[in-house]
């Protein structure tokens, strides 16, 4: 039987970059400076073309496992070999300093012997401009620069540098360190400075960690998400990625790659929505700086994405790189940025709604002010009668989608109670206008034959999309109809006790041939609305299950063969994990203690 298919990276990261760490010690993907720029080691999509950071045994017969330390985001890999083993600690240092957050583009990785005379040999290559650039270097005393990029690139390190540049073996006899710097370079001891960051980064996270609100059920998987979450977040802005990643495939020669590492309007409501469950308002905080940031007031419209730091031009480009595992296209660049997708407007006013009510907020300048509002709802009232190309993104077709118009009419009851604050009546009337229209709307995708909705007012076929009737309370949690449209989702998109399709009829690409691991979570999330909380148990218990040796979550999933595919890890997944099991902890509300 074939082995099934598994992203066996760990992530690692400190809000200003991101790393994927395979199981071989290799760096498969490393973006610098920010998220969304050239790999600096981008084997993962580029093979050879992509550059090395390795710390491999000499000999090809190993055995290693991966795991990170106690509630935090440093990677430990383990190497297993017969002359001995050996650990390999990865981390992006992050920690509070003179009043703000260091979080350098540096990462530091600590080897250290465990048992016997373990031989290694260490390969540092780094590439640019997505593999097309070699870069010359240069040696220094205890570092080696290359150079080509924008900024210096430099490897601090206690290890001979002949062995190095060499990639020679040698007998690993005590602990090591090797840093790598983009820009400022290590001005400091090597091993102090490591150890100093190590513990300091450590203390960081599980200090963060211990400020999470979570329920009794599910602990370490929502700990783990909500810490994946966290550093898919661009500090510098607030804007938040939906993956590290770009190009890995939703399935086997599907075609369907596209470039992730930008921030969508669309999860809005649900980002900020798992961070509020969580109990993080800082990472909120942040976010609702990037909203009100991004260039709203003299566009049109929202786009549906935009670049880490508000960029709107996202032009999509398509590389000559062999792909992962031979699957091409490789795309730099998101052509939605172009789409038509209104339901950003009822996504960002919910999204900014707790900035208003929330007292917790009040002190955000935003919270005093109707500018953002008004201009939303002049977007939304102006685009509330357009078909457009949905949450899904359909490059060849438009509808009146019924998702659409459940976020308009969300939004629209939002605004109505900003306005309302605010003491602006003018602008209530408006929003209740927007609500009015977005229901009716969405009546115009009832399908009395199923008792159910569709995906839109011409394409009448089920869509997972709508299980968020449910769980937004448009169809109230205990009503018959509630009941109903879920069943009708049942029969058509369900697949194993959680997996769920996105929708079984073909669009621009064909028929999807995975199913869209939020889809499940967002099912998990019905289930539990409606009461059937042992269902939702165990669905939500089946969706752990395709996680990786870390509990990492891809985007996508084959049912057939539990095969991980799409970007990853898919923040999107993440976001859905921390959601549902809210949801199911609150339904069932079983104290911790006592």
């Amino acid at each position: 039987m074939a082995k099934k298919h598994t992203y066996n990276f760990g992530l690692l990261g400190n809000c200003s970059f991101l790393a994927l760490v395979g199981l071989d010690t290799n760096v498969e993907w490393m973006c610098l400076p920010r998220f969304d720029s050239s790999f600096t080691f981008g084997r993962l999509v580029a093979g050879d073309k992509g550059g090395e950071f390795s710390i491999k045994p000499t000999t090809s017969e190993f055995q290693s496992s991966q795991q990170y330390q106690y509630n935090t985001n440093i990677l430990e890999t383990e190497v297993r070999t017969a002359q001995g083993s050996y650990r390999v600690t990865d981390f992006a240092p992050r920690f509070f300093q003179f009043e703000r957050y260091y979080r350098p583009l540096m990462l530091i990785r600590k080897i250290e012997p465990m048992h016997g005379f373990p031989e290694v040999a260490i390969n540092c290559r780094p590439v640019g401009g997505y593999g097309e650039q070699e870069l010359s270097s240069e040696t220094g005393s205890n570092h080696i620069r290359y150079n080509g990029l924008p900024e210096t690139l430099r490897l601090s390190t206690d290890i001979p540098l002949n062995y190095l540049k060499r990639g020679d073996g040698f007998v690993l006899t005590q602990t090591h360190y090797l840093i790598l710097t983009y820009g400022v370079p290590l001005e400091g001891p090597i091993a102090q400075t490591a150890e100093n960051f190590l513990a300091r980064t450590c203390q960081y996270w599980q200090k963060w960690v211990k400020s999470t609100s979570i329920g009794t059920l599910y602990q370490n998987q929502v700990i783990r998400s909500a810490l994946t979450l966290k550093i898919c977040q661009y500090e510098d802005t607030g804007a938040i990625i939906a993956a590290p990643t770009s190009s890995l495939p939703e399935s086997p020669g599907s075609t369907r790659n596209w470039d992730y590492r930008y921030c969508w309007m669309r999860d809005t409501f649900y980002t900020l929505n798992a961070f509020n469950n969580i109990g993080h308002f800082e990472e909120m905080e942040k976010y609702f700086a990037f909203i009100t940031n991004i260039p709203m007031k003299d566009a049109q419209r929202v786009q549906p994405l935009y670049g880490v730091g508000g960029e709107s031009q996202l032009t999509e480009l398509e590389l000559p790189l062999p792909g992962y595992q031979n699957n091409q296209p490789v795309r730099v660049g998101n052509d939605a940025y172009t789409h038509i997708q209104n339901d950003v407007y009822g996504q960002i006013l919910l999204a900014i709604l707790p900035l208003y009510l929330d007292s917790r907020f009040r002190d955000n300048p935003a919270a005093s002010s109707d500018t953002l509002l008004r201009n939303v709802l002049e977007k939304m009232e102006s685009t509330i009668n357009e078909a457009d190309a949905g949450i899904w993104e359909f490059r060849n077709k438009a509808d009146h989608h019924a998702y659409t118009n459940l976020f308009q009419w969300a939004g629209g009851q939002a605004a109505a109670k900003m306005a309302r604050w605010l003491k602006k009546e003018d602008l209530e009337t408006q929003a209740q206008k927007i609500t009015r229209q977005a229901q009716a709307w969405i009546e115009k995708c009832y399908l009395p034959e199923r008792n159910a909705y569709g995906q839109g007012t011409h394409f009448k076929h089920m869509d997972a999309s709508t299980l968020q009737m449910i769980i937004m309370q448009y169809l109230p949690h205990h009503s018959q109809k509630a009941k109903d449209h879920l069943k009708a989702l049942e029969e058509d998109l369900k697949a194993g006790k959680g997996l769920f399709y996105r929708y079984r009829v073909a669009d621009d690409f064909g028929q999807p041939e995975t199913t869209f691991l939020i889809c499940g979570f967002w099912y998990a999330e019905a289930l539990a609305c409606v009461g059937r909380v042992e269902d939702a148990m165990a669905a939500f218990e089946e969706l752990l299950s395709f996680s990786n040796h870390l509990g990492l979550l891809s985007e996508d999933v084959n049912e057939k063969d539990g095969s991980m595919w799409g970007n990853f890890p898919q923040a999107y997944s993440h976001v859905g994990l921390v959601n549902a099991a809210t949801r199911i902890n609150n339904k069932l509300e079983k104290p911790m203690y006592g």
